[in-house]
């Protein structure tokens, strides 16, 4: 969906994250374990489909306070122990699966 990007930061365990609002403003979009370099930034309309930012890395330096660490010691992109994109999907302040939202065509999820 279209929306606003509300914000862009360090977001504990999530790691560093954007957040999305749709237009309606009934859904919120969260993309979790970011690379700290965002496209994005807050106030930026986005479209379907555009790039808004890259899976981080596993390890991130210069948070401060982040109690989050690998079996070596160093500090994570959040709880996490590599990298992904955890996704989630608000509706009206309430978690949802996001695959009841993600349109499928031709056995294609995009």
């Amino acid at each position: 969906m279209d929306g606003t990007v509300t914000s862009t930061g360090w977001g504990g365990a999530n790691g560093y994250t954007i957040t999305i609002k749709s237009d309606d403003s009934r859904y919120k979009f969260s993309y979790c374990h970011c690379s700290p370099e965002f496209i994005v930034s807050p106030g930026k309309r986005v479209k379907k489909g555009e790039i808004i930012g890259k899976v981080g890395p596993k390890n991130v330096y210069g948070v401060t306070n982040n109690p989050y660490r690998d079996g070596e010691g160093k500090p994570t992109n959040g709880a996490t122990t590599g990298c992904h994109c955890h996704f989630s999907v608000q509706l009206d302040g309430e978690y949802v699966d996001p695959l009841k939202i993600v349109k499928k065509k031709e056995g294609i999820l995009y």
